[in-house]
């Protein structure tokens, strides 16, 4: 009996040990979705033979180049396996990988904005990746090693340093980058190593002098100026191949410039004399010549910033006068018109800020989309000339946007005109038919609502995809919740129910008016632009297409529970995001905060237990609000929330029952918004254009 006793007992300590074993090595679900997409994204690659498409155990069945923690991805090395493709687009989903290497492979596109977090060592260099330097890398604060040489990237470097104290070593060489090195290279306060060589950088490198740098190489660039002494006493210094100043280094420190022998006599002086005095008269005849030009340049460049600035006050001054009118209007019943089925594109003739040069191409594309010509929807062919003079080369200084899908530059034409030009990833055209582009300018040229943000135009030129969309000065709704500064006065609680009804009449329209209805699969307080009264516009509409490869890098804490692959995002799930963004507008916090407790990270998750909670309703109300709303209202807001967010889609309203509640909830209250856009407008400020 003891001998059975003791089996049995035996037998259950081995199970136990293989169920625990099992649940332990049981990958998290979000590290799993992040490599599957790679996995896909990478063209699913005979290497990784381990990996899967979807599902699997990373971490319990030994993928490779997998290092785990407990159930927990932290670290990710495919070094130099000749993998091609992308590289997906959930990485921000890998919170736990500190060390992140796919160096010398055939990686191409966009670096994608999506890249783990909380990373440490990150290489990405010996590929094919184009474009810039994601923004997202200044927000890796324990980033120590970052290396993309020996790609393919090109433009100026974004003014993105600021927040990485802990980054020892950089490397950018073997690229295409211009422009000067950013001002924020002054706080990298650890940076030991910094390799820039084989650019196109300008300017001086003052910016580096107070750096405790022992491995600097700048050669061949186009830097300018003098070196600092403090630089030439770096022990390891390649400075040549620029064009400094006179006395400057040409090589390195250990080389000296080589002096050039006196000799020849009386006569090769003379001749010298001469040549150099013709030279002095080319200089003068330059100078003259530059002097003239820069004043007419530096007169017209003045009289556009005069025009600006009295765009603004007359912008301030029209915000004013709306002080003194009744804003009911803003919630009467919108009779929402039903979209043309056709597109417009103007004739490049008539207008003046598109180029008539066009090649066989771009002609072939225009005819795509005039085949469903229509008076009543229009949308413009511009040219990626016109539109590189008006971001000045798509320059960082314009960059006002990031995302999954692209960059957003500010173009600015002398007119006064100003557009926000959205330039799409060419990695998310990889492998898809030529006329996709143009059926999809089409299919968002037709949506048409006060709420919506319009369509301008397009560009499809050189293997450039980019949409023209109207540019709003106030920005997004994220940026008035979210990054408070002098500039900015708080949003009233009238405003915030205005913005969520504006934005659920979009959204109605999209999902309720549209035929073939319109899932967004991007809704964010970012994706929400506010016009000069502060009605709300959502943006990307009709970018599904897209958003269906990226809908899991929505942010955290905007995806619906059900939301664990694309293709199981559905309506209801925008229904959800919708509900987190009026989170946001009741307690003006983030969707996902991680310098707050654990349990009050994840926005959703710690609310929505006391929405119904009168207490706790008031406790978690936005502080910048100091307790001017009606706690009626308050509570009726909530309860549109909570039903919005319930974590099963089939419990959620369709949005034009929200709608209906929050007409309900305005005429309830009985809302008069005339001082809510005195209360809440963004103030004026040089630094917004």
């Amino acid at each position: 009996m003891d001998n059975s006793n003791n089996v049995l007992g035996l037998l259950i300590v081995v199970f136990l040990g293989v169920l625990t074993s099992q649940v332990l090595s049981k990958t998290n679900s979000p590290d799993v979705s992040a490599l599957n997409v790679m996995y896909t994204s990478l063209n699913s690659p005979s290497k990784l033979s381990t990996w899967k498409s979807s599902g699997g155990d990373p971490c319990g069945d030994s993928w490779e180049g997998i290092t785990c923690s407990g159930s927990s991805v932290t670290e990710i090395d495919l070094s130099n396996l000749g993998l091609s493709g992308s590289m997906g687009y959930q990485l921000s989903s890998l919170t736990s990988v500190t060390h992140f290497d796919l160096s010398k492979n055939n990686i191409k596109g966009d670096i994608p904005y999506q890249l783990p977090p909380n990373v440490q060592h990150l290489d990405l260099s010996h590929n094919g990746f184009t474009n810039n330097v994601p923004y997202s890398v200044s927000q890796m604060t324990d980033l120590e090693y970052l290396n993309l040489g020996n790609n393919q990237l090109n433009g100026q470097l974004s003014d993105m340093f600021q927040q990485l104290p802990k980054l020892k070593e950089l490397d950018l060489s073997f690229n295409s980058i211009t422009g000067n090195l950013p001002q924020s290279f002054s706080k990298l306060s650890s940076l030991t190593t910094l390799h820039l060589q084989n650019n196109k950088f300008t300017g001086t490198i003052d910016v580096l002098t107070n750096l405790p740098l022992d491995d600097l190489n700048i050669e061949n660039n186009e830097f300018s100026g003098s070196i600092p002494d403090k630089i030439k006493d770096i022990n390891n210094l390649e400075t040549g191949g620029n064009s400094w100043s006179s006395g400057s280094s040409s090589s390195s420190k250990n080389k000296s410039d080589k002096k050039g022998k006196s000799g020849g006599g009386g006569n090769s002086i003379a001749i010298g004399l001469i040549i150099a005095g013709v030279a002095l008269g080319v200089l003068a005849v330059i100078a003259i010549v530059i002097s003239v030009f820069s004043r007419r340049t530096s007169a017209h460049e003045s009289r556009f910033l005069d025009e600006e600035r009295f765009s603004r006050k007359s912008f301030s001054r029209e915000l004013s006068r709306e002080l003194t009118s009744e804003m009911h209007k803003d919630f009467k019943e919108y009779k929402s018109v039903e979209p043309s089925a056709s597109i417009d594109i103007v004739s490049l003739q008539n207008l003046p800020s598109v180029s008539l040069k066009q090649s066989f191409s771009d002609n072939e594309f225009a005819n795509r989309i005039n085949s469903r010509r229509s008076t009543s929807v229009r949308a413009v062919a511009y040219a990626l000339s016109d539109l590189q003079n008006a971001t000045a080369n798509f320059a960082a200084g314009r960059l006002v946007g990031q995302g999954s899908v692209g960059r957003v530059y500010r173009a600015k034409y002398a007119d006064g005109k100003v557009l926000a030009v959205k330039k799409i990833d060419s990695s998310l055209f990889q492998g898809k038919r030529a006329e996709e582009f143009s059926e999809m300018v089409a299919s968002i040229s037709k949506l048409r609502h006060q709420n919506i943000v319009e369509l301008v135009g397009y560009c499809s030129e050189q293997g450039h995809n980019m949409l023209i969309y109207e540019y709003f000065r106030n920005g997004s709704l994220h940026d008035f919740l979210h990054l408070s500064d002098d500039y900015s006065k708080p949003l009233t609680w009238n405003t915030r129910v205005r913005i969520a009804l504006g934005m659920a009449r979009g959204l109605e329209y999209l999902h309720e008016v549209c035929s073939p209805s319109v899932i967004h699969k991007g809704i964010k307080s970012s994706n929400i632009f506010l016009d000069v009264e502060l009605n709300p516009r959502v943006g990307d509409s009709g970018l599904g297409r897209f958003n269906e490869l990226t809908s899991q890098s929505l942010g955290v804490g905007y995806n619906a529970p059900e939301c664990t692959h694309p293709s199981a995002y559905t309506i209801k799930s925008d229904v959800y995001s919708f509900g987190v963004v009026m989170l946001e507008l009741l307690t003006g916090r983030m969707p996902f905060d991680s310098s707050k407790a654990k349990v009050e990270q994840c926005l959703a998750r710690w609310a929505t237990p006391q929405l119904h909670d009168l207490d706790a309703l008031a406790s978690m109300v936005d502080p910048a609000l100091r307790g001017l709303y009606p706690p009626k209202s308050l509570s009726r807001f909530a309860d549109i929330i909570a039903l919005c967010v319930q974590s099963e889609p089939e419990f959620r309203p369709p949005m034009s029952e929200v709608v209906q509640a929050l007409v309900r909830l305005v005429q309830r209250s009985s809302m008069k918004l005339r001082e809510d856009l005195g209360a809440s407008r963004r103030m004026d400020d040089d630094d917004y254009y």
